[in-house]
């Protein structure tokens, strides 16, 4: 992607600066805020938790984000017993309009094999320990499936907005290789 980049910039057919924006754009506002947005509307509000459960992509395009690799999406919902954690072992099936840009270990094949092969030890390599009673369950994305993973609610967040509780909501916490951060960690 980086050569094509290159091309196209020293060809004149794209402004670097132009492009750069756009990656930010993907990278930091549209996707993960959208994603973040539609799991705190999943905590704040039952009846919209409850349509997330049975048909992820109308209620996510109840919110206006539809799109490139959009479409048919599932979610699955983190609790006490069920860790999910993400994986496209084709690598072509990341929700842009949800999530943004795909994080670039996302893609790498070391990842991809790895987490199917020992989940465990990459969320470790994430950070994330798990307690041994709690079963980690991968969800392979494809053209047809499309998966955003709702981590579980921190505690201490009753009565909190959509908006704050989204602040809480990480890209990593929505593939399920993160948690979301704690009510005192935020930024």
């Amino acid at each position: 992607m980086k050569a094509l980049e290159t091309i196209l910039v020293a060809k004149g057919l794209v402004d670097p600066a132009a492009l750069e924006v756009i990656i930010d754009t993907y990278e930091t506002k549209i996707g993960p805020r959208n994603g973040a947005r539609v799991v705190a509307r999943a905590w704040a509000d039952p009846a919209f938790e409850a349509r997330l459960r049975a048909d992820a992509t109308a209620a996510i395009a109840e919110m206006g984000y539809t799109g490139r690799q959009g479409e048919h999406m599932m979610a699955v919902f983190n609790d006490e017993a069920t860790h999910n954690l993400v994986v496209c072992t084709l690598c072509s099936c990341y929700p842009w309009s949800v999530l943004g840009l795909p994080p670039v270990w996302y893609k790498s094949a070391p990842y991809r094999s790895r987490a199917v092969i020992d989940p465990r030890g990459v969320l470790a390599e994430f950070g994330v320990t798990l307690p041994a009673s709690r079963t980690v369950r991968i969800w392979d994305s494809t053209a047809e499936m499309r998966y955003l993973v709702v981590p579980m609610r921190p505690a201490g967040t009753e009565g909190w907005s959509e908006e704050l509780l989204a602040d809480l909501v990480t890209r990593d916490s929505m593939i399920g290789a993160g948690l979301p951060l704690e009510p005192g960690a935020m930024p």
